[in-house]
C-alpha cells in the first residue's frame, strides 16, 4: 500500500490541516506496516507553468498533432506529477480554506495534472476518470464554522471543489475531515484539532 500526502498549507508546524493529516497518516502506517508514504508539498514543488509549451502540448494532443520536443518535455513534467497520484492507493490532501476556496498553489497542481489522457478521458459519450479505485481523504481546515452564518451550499468552495475533482478523475471514495473554528482562539482551535485527530484515527482504521 502506498499513500500520497499533498500538503496544501504553507503554515507547516502551525497548520491545522497538516496536523490532522499527520494523525491520519500515523494511524494508517500502524495498520500498514509495509506501507510507504510520499509527500508532495505544493509550496516547495516546482509546479510546471501551464502556458507556452505545456498549453501547446495539450492542444496538440487534443487535435492529434505531433508534439515538438519542447512540448514533449513540458508534457513529461505534467505526467511525472500525475504519476505520483497513480502510484498511490490513498491520497491525503491537507487543505486550508482560503476565501471559502482552496489555496492557489493547490489549484495550480490540480490544473496542471488534470488533463485529457492523463487523469481523465472523454469522447461523445462523456467523461471517464482514470484514477478509479483510489481513496481520498481531504483534511479541510477552516477558520470559521460552516453552518447558519455561513451555509455550506453558499460558502463551501473547499470541500465541494475537492469532491468535484475526485468525481472528475474517477475517484468515488472521498472523505472530508473538517477542522473548524481555528481562528476562534487557542481553546477553540485546540478542541477542534483534538476532535478532528480522533476522527482521523478512526477513519484510518477503516481504510
Amino acid at each position: 500500500m502506498h499513500l500520497l500526502h499533498i500538503e496544501g498549507s504553507p503554515r507547516k508546524q502551525r497548520s491545522a490541516s497538516i496536523d490532522v493529516a499527520h494523525a491520519f497518516i500515523d494511524a494508517w502506517k500502524e495498520g500498514h506496516a509495509d506501507g510507504t508514504v510520499d509527500t508532495l508539498d505544493v509550496w516547495t514543488t516546482d509546479l510546471p507553468a501551464f502556458d507556452g509549451a505545456a498549453l501547446d502540448a495539450k492542444y496538440a494532443g487534443l487535435t492529434g498533432q505531433t508534439r515538438t520536443p519542447e512540448q514533449e518535455r513540458a508534457w513529461d513534467a505534467i505526467r511525472a506529477l500525475a504519476d505520483r497520484l497513480f502510484r498511490a492507493d490513498v491520497i491525503v490532501v491537507s487543505v486550508p480554506m482560503w476565501n471559502f476556496g482552496i489555496p492557489y498553489r493547490l489549484k495550480h497542481l490540480i490544473d496542471a495534472v488534470s488533463q485529457k489522457d492523463v487523469l481523465f478521458s472523454f469522447d461523445e459519450r462523456g467523461l471517464t476518470g482514470l484514477l478509479g479505485g483510489r481513496k481520498v481523504v481531504v483534511v479541510a481546515a477552516r477558520g470559521i464554522a460552516l453552518g447558519p452564518d455561513y451555509p455550506a451550499q453558499d460558502f463551501d468552495f473547499q470541500g465541494a471543489y475537492m469532491r468535484m475533482w475526485c468525481s472528475m478523475v474517477g475517484i468515488k471514495e472521498c472523505h472530508i475531515l473538517a477542522v473548524e473554528k481555528t481562528l476562534y482562539g487557542p481553546e477553540a482551535d485546540a478542541e477542534s484539532r483534538s476532535a478532528a485527530r480522533a476522527n482521523a484515527v478512526t477513519l484510518a482504521a477503516r481504510l
